[in-house]
């Protein structure tokens, strides 16, 4: 476990380098790339899909994280309302990147007790698991 980066809106953003295109399976639809300023790493990819499925509205929001991007199917009716639900979901996503890093801190700690020894060991007795159930060499 490491720390965790947050990750928000690209600022400032070029809407004209915004790409827009005809959603293929949904025919009122868009598809809609919002740049990120940074591609997010594992941590804030999972509390950002948990806090979407939280939502009370998520039934019908399609958004997806795409590298540095957030993938938005919309239509033209509903792009403000979804723009405003998408950036309280990145505001609360980055606020439990906060909890999640302080949580690391006092793991970390936690983890320097354990004498180097006993770590190795553990890691020996891991490796020895994956090869018999992975059957590895």
């Amino acid at each position: 476990m490491k720390i965790a980066s947050k990750v928000d809106f690209l600022n400032p953003i070029n809407v004209e380098k915004i790409t827009v295109e005809r959603d293929y399976y949904f025919p009122n639809a868009y598809v809609i790339d919002l740049p990120l300023n940074a591609p997010p790493d594992h941590a804030w990819q999972d509390i950002f899909e948990r806090e979407c499925r939280v939502s009370t509205q998520f039934w019908e929001r399609k958004i997806f994280v795409m590298g540095d991007k957030l993938r938005l199917v919309t239509t033209e009716n509903e792009i403000e309302d979804k723009l405003g639900w998408i950036k309280k979901v990145v505001e609360q996503t980055n606020r439990k990147i906060d909890e999640y890093n302080r949580t690391f801190r006092v793991e970390k700690e936690l983890c320097k007790k354990i004498p180097e020894e006993d770590a190795k060991e553990c890691i020996e007795r891991i490796r020895e698991t994956l090869k018999q159930v992975l059957r590895t060499y």
